[in-house]
Formats: C-alpha cells, structure tokens, sequence
C-alpha cells in the first residue's frame, strides 16, 4: 500500500469512529479553537484521533488541524497533513450535515497550495461518503464499517451548474459581490447553503454551481482557513475539472504566511469562478 493509500484507508476507517461518537459529544468545551471559536467535544475528540492513526504512518512526517495551535511533529516522514476534523460541527446540535477534511503535502506546513499532492473530504450525511483527489481522478466512495465502496469514479463537476450557496450575512457583503450574486441569480441557480463546507461543496460536486465564503467588509480576509479548508477543497474541485479562487487567483497558488491563515474561497465551475474574478477585479 502507497503511503497516500495509508493515510486515506486511516480517514476512512476513523470516520467510522468519529460519527458513532457523535450522539454522547454535542456539549461545548471551555476552551477555544486557535481561530476563536467555540470547540465541541466531538471537534477534539476528532482531532485527536486523527492525530494519533495518522501520525502512526511511518511515512506522515507532521500533522495539523484547525483544532490546535501548531504543527505536530513525528520522525522523518515525507508526507504532512492537514486536517479540519469536524467541519460544520455547530450543525451537531440541529443534526445537519458535517464533515472531515484532509489534505496531504510534501512540504512542512504551512505550505503552499502547489504543494499538495492529494486531498480528500468526508460527508456524514444520511450515509457516510468519502472524496478523494489524488493522481489527477477524484473518486468517491460509500464508507460502511471502516470499508470504502467506490461509487463513482473520475468524478466531475457536471458541465450545466445548477446551485450555488454563500456564506456570511448579506448586508456584510461586499457592493461588487452582491452585484456578483445578483448576476447569476438570474441565471436561475438554486440556493443551496447549509453550514458546512463539505456538505454544499458536494451539492456543486453533485449537480454543478458554485460555492463560496466570500470577502467581507470588515473581514477582507473571509473566514475560512486556507490550510486547512480552501486548499483541500480546492485541490479536489480543480481536480474534478472545476475551479477555485479566492476572488482573484487560484487558492492552489497561494502561501500561507501561517498555520491559520483566513482567506476567502470560492469553487466551483470554472465559468463561474471567471466571472466572480471579472466582477471584483
């Protein structure tokens, strides 16, 4: 087995894990994330065990996650890892959508967008799937029991979008985002947000469309995490054949100055990710 091939077969077989302790962890921690926020227990109880199954390949040299301040060091392993463990875990609470998120680079974190080489997503939905991007194909499997079923392979972004889905309050938004919005709601697209990135992200992957948390008036910088969120996601949209952005260039081109790093994102069809960049050029 590849040493990419570990790392996913370990998500897959966590996943499991994670979503079964889901029910007996909704309370909130004392403590704060590096980003400010409130963490659940099932977000450190993620962490951690992502931490540990992924750190035990010889071949991960570090791990990272939204959940902690630094980078976790192992020995001479050329692979690191980043990690959102619980993606949308505030929809815990109403029992929505959620996910984990991974992305595997070959240089130390935080690293470039450039050098990723794999990344992959889980959904806990009504069933448990994973998408993976890796060797220019996006898979995606049915996870049941540690298992992975391939579902569909060499996944794309269908050419027609039909959805799109926006974070963050409209009056924050910027005048020429919403000019952006306007634009192509009259294209007709559907309205799809739900709170979490990996749920609305495999909407666009599902039907086409575009997904984005965009720049704010007084939050230039967005919300997102571009180690952790835009670059993963990123990496698996342009795999599938669509595009992303962060309103001006492609995420996969930027560098983190560090671990936790905001940035607006945006992905989808790349005909839509040209026009977002043609309105707030």
């Amino acid at each position: 087995m590849s040493p990419i091939e570990a790392i996913f077969e370990t998500v897959a077989r966590t996943a499991g894990d994670v979503r079964d302790a889901l029910t007996e962890r909704r309370a909130y921690e004392e403590a704060e994330n590096p980003s400010g926020e409130q963490q659940l227990a099932a977000d450190v109880y993620a962490d951690e065990l992502l931490e540990e199954r992924l750190l035990d390949i010889d071949d991960v040299g570090s791990y990272a996650s939204e959940e902690r301040e630094d980078v976790i060091e192992a020995d001479g392993g050329q692979y690191h890892v980043a990690c959102d463990p619980l993606d949308g875990s505030s929809n815990l609470k109403s029992n929505n959508g959620m996910g984990t998120i991974v992305g595997v680079f070959e240089e130390s974190l935080p690293a470039p967008g450039d050098a990723m080489v794999a990344a992959g997503f889980v959904l806990y939905g009504p069933i448990t799937t994973m998408v993976e991007a890796r060797d220019g194909t996006v898979t995606e499997y049915l996870l049941r029991d540690g298992d992975r079923e391939v579902l569909t392979e060499d996944l794309s972004v269908p050419t027609d979008p039909v959805v799109y889905g926006f974070g963050g309050r409209i009056p924050d938004w910027t005048e020429a985002f919403r000019a952006y919005v306007d634009d192509i709601e009259a294209d007709r697209l559907k309205l799809r947000y739900g709170g979490a990135m990996v749920a609305d992200v495999n909407q666009v992957l599902t039907y086409g469309g575009i997904f984005g948390y965009p720049m704010l008036a007084d939050r230039p910088e967005g919300k997102l995490r571009l180690q952790f969120e835009g670059h993963p996601i990123g990496y698996v949209v342009e795999t599938a054949g669509g595009a992303c952005s962060d309103g001006s260039e492609s995420l996969l081109g930027k560098t983190p100055a560090e671990l936790h790093e905001r940035s607006p994102v945006f992905v989808g069809n790349e005909s839509l990710i040209d026009r977002l960049e043609a309105a707030l050029s």
